[in-house]
């Protein structure tokens, strides 16, 4: 599974050895004033947002690169279902710098504009559908269990691959149509020390802000972004061009990621009020999971194993979450109040289903703050039994994935809310 490449000793999966701990208040602000209106809660928002942007995910460039747009037609006949299939080539440039991201787009064929789901996938677009002109990424690709791929490059032979994680007929049917792009177009998945990808785009427009107290700086970008915020901030640019695409509804767009792209996900809809609606799938720690829990992958964990996918001041909070002035059921409350989906698996213990749940829970007090339902359910649920009040969950049955049974949620809880 995605959020853990060993299984490590020291994971508790106790519910009786949680230690005893309190969550920030949602609806307290820095300088401990109550929120209790609206208005009050918009500045609150922005309190959070820089939170999680100054403590875990970092703090971006300021200035954005310019982006033009190239689109290849693809044949639909290569499709075992009709739909319309496109290429799209965004360059981004800064300075003398530029940098190729391709996005593949499936849209249902009806003259009315079709609301969308985008989504980053882990492999290249090719690994999504099994059609030979679909380009294969020429960045880095992480090598595969089954010996395909040993040299990070992309080859023709995971054409198709991941497509059960991307069930586009079902999408097309329901009349929603799909966008997916490589995660590593913007920032390829392991410690390059933030050198490459948009990193090394946007170099000289980093932040160079660091905290001068700070005893856990492994450089001096102590806040500086990291790979997850990057991958989110591409998803913003891939937006950038659909809301230009009179095919699409771009009031009707749903941000997805599934387990390190579910966190991914989480962000981009936190940072950008577009994405009509957010889902997230099996995220875990550093997604919709509490970090204060502490059960399974933990905060040391994750910034151990992939130190790149946070800030550098993150690691401060290793074995050390309650120190943290910010916990992830604040992260889905600067959702409010658009609709959000957050599922869980039985056997992904390592992220946490019930921290996941309790995220959900506790944002409620915002949501109906501002006069929305919130979560719907008071306790756990059973598996198989989605609720779909605007903050939705389920629980499905078996292992870190994202199958066809999610989908079908996703796409109900889209057409319930997402209007």
């Amino acid at each position: 599974m995605e959020n853990c490449s060993v299984a490590f000793q020291d994971a508790n999966y106790d519910e009786s050895k949680i230690p005893g701990f309190t969550l920030p208040d949602v609806l307290t602000a820095n300088n401990g004033q109550p929120i209790s209106t609206a208005q009050q809660w918009e500045g609150r928002r922005r309190e959070i947002i820089d939170l999680f942007s100054s403590q875990m995910f970092g703090k971006r460039p300021s200035t954005q690169p310019t982006a033009t747009y190239s689109v290849r037609d693809l044949s639909g006949d290569s499709l075992p279902f009709d739909a319309l299939i496109q290429e799209i080539t965004i360059t981004l440039t800064a300075g003398t710098k530029s940098q190729a991201v391709k996005v593949l787009l499936f849209l249902p064929k009806s003259s009315q504009p079709a609301p969308i789901f985008l989504g980053p996938n882990f492999n290249g677009n090719h690994t999504v559908c099994n059609h030979s002109e679909i380009s294969l990424p020429t960045t880095w690709v992480p090598n595969d269990r089954e010996g395909q791929i040993n040299d990070h490059r992309a080859v023709e032979s995971m054409r198709g691959t991941s497509s059960s994680r991307w069930p586009i007929e079902l999408a097309i049917e329901s009349g929603f149509g799909v966008a997916t792009v490589y995660c590593g177009d913007f920032d390829s998945d392991y410690d390059d020390n933030f050198a490459g990808g948009v990193h090394d785009l946007l170099r000289a427009e980093t932040s160079s802000d660091s905290d001068p107290g700070d005893d856990n700086q492994d450089n001096a970008q102590s806040s500086d972004w990291g790979t997850i915020s990057a991958w989110a901030w591409g998803l913003s640019k891939v937006m950038d061009y659909l809301e230009t695409d009179h095919r699409i509804n771009a009031q009707r767009i749903a941000v997805v990621g599934h387990s390190r792209l579910g966190k991914t996900a989480l962000w981009a809809g936190a940072t950008d009020s577009r994405f009509a609606m957010i889902v997230s799938n099996n995220s875990g720690c550093g997604g919709a999971a509490l970090s204060r829990r502490r059960i399974g992958e933990s905060v040391r964990r994750i910034n151990t194993s992939f130190p790149h996918w946070f800030n550098q001041r993150f690691k401060f909070y290793n074995d050390n979450e309650d120190a943290a002035p910010i916990d992830q059921h604040m992260l889905i409350a600067s959702l409010a109040p658009r609709p959000v989906y957050i599922t869980s698996a039985t056997q992904d213990q390592w992220a946490d289903p019930k921290g996941e749940f309790q995220s959900a829970f506790y944002a409620n007090p915002v949501y109906k703050l501002l006069g929305t339902q919130g979560l719907a359910l008071e306790a756990f649920p059973v598996p198989q039994t989605p609720c779909h009040s605007l903050i939705g969950y389920h629980l499905r049955t078996g292992k870190h994935d994202i199958t066809a049974y999610d989908w079908q949620e996703f796409i109900t809880h889209a057409k319930m809310h997402m209007k």
